[in-house]
């Protein structure tokens, strides 16, 4: 399977955004990719003051112009996420297309990016809402799973995407200058290792100067922590070939799924009643 990551520049004009990632997903199928993924909040800066500005209901001009991208290329399509705009709350959703331009799955952001450092205050919650469900879903390739940036930090979302069969964690995700150098390739890499599942985490590009800069630096691992593919700071169109049954061979000479302990595991402490 031909996978492209789309690090791509974000500006604050919707309409630009949409046809820009629209010719990425097109120069990425010229070149043979069959899956693609764009990064978080691909048509939105990423910042509270646009999420309402920019949020949508499902069905609207983004959600559109992705499928009808995915159509027109003849590919899968995970469109990064957008504002999602549903019954007087907003979400940071991601969206995936086949071929046909049919949505077959959707993911609601789960972990809100609420976090006071040095180096970086932000709390999404002031204009985001969190969805709860785990996504996995099917293609000719093998079980994706699928999430959003802060979600990659709870290693219970992954695990719970590879015991539903999941052989490929997509992440869009946009982290900071501050937590990107820390710890971007570190969960990259530590989710795919513990699950033993590639995960492909794709950000926009940095722009110097925005309110929010992304760390970009878009990344797959293997299962066995390699990385088969890291971008840099600029906008980037990388098409790699991945062979997903590469996970089973993996588990197979190192089964940490089927040993786990879940006997032992179930009769841990209660984290609330300490029982």
């Amino acid at each position: 399977m031909k996978f492209a990551l789309v690090q791509m520049r974000v500006s604050e004009d919707k309409r630009n955004n949409l046809e820009h990632a629209r010719d990425l997903v097109l120069r990425a199928a010229r070149a043979g990719a069959q899956l693609i993924a764009l990064p978080e909040m691909f048509n939105c800066p990423y910042s509270n003051r646009y999420f309402p500005v920019f949020a949508e209901e499902k069905g609207g001009e983004s959600w559109q112009a992705m499928a009808q991208a995915a159509k027109d290329a003849r590919v899968f399509l995970a469109a990064g996420s957008m504002p999602e705009r549903e019954e007087g709350r907003i979400y940071n959703t991601s969206y995936v297309f086949d071929p046909d331009g049919r949505e077959i799955a959707a993911h609601r952001k789960m972990h809100l990016f609420d976090v006071d450092v040095p180096g970086i205050r932000f709390f999404e919650s002031k204009t985001l809402s969190p969805g709860s469900k785990v996504t996995v879903f099917d293609t000719p390739f093998g079980r994706l799973g699928l999430c959003i940036c802060f979600d990659i930090r709870f290693p219970e979302l992954a695990r719970l995407m590879a015991l539903r069969g999941a052989k490929m964690i997509l992440i869009p995700g946009a982290f900071n200058m501050t937590t990107g150098p820390a710890h971007w390739e570190l969960a990259v890499r530590s989710r795919a290792v513990d699950n033993q599942v590639f995960v492909a985490a794709v950000a926009p590009a940095r722009e110097e100067g925005a309110g929010y800069v992304s760390y970009a630096n878009s990344m797959i691992s293997d299962p066995w922590g390699t990385v088969a593919h890291r971008c840099g700071a600029e906008e980037e169109l990388a098409v790699v070939e991945l062979d997903l049954s590469r996970a089973d061979g993996i588990r197979a000479q190192l089964p940490l799924l089927s040993a786990r302990r879940t006997d032992v595991y179930r009769l841990l402490p209660d984290e609330k009643t300490g029982d």
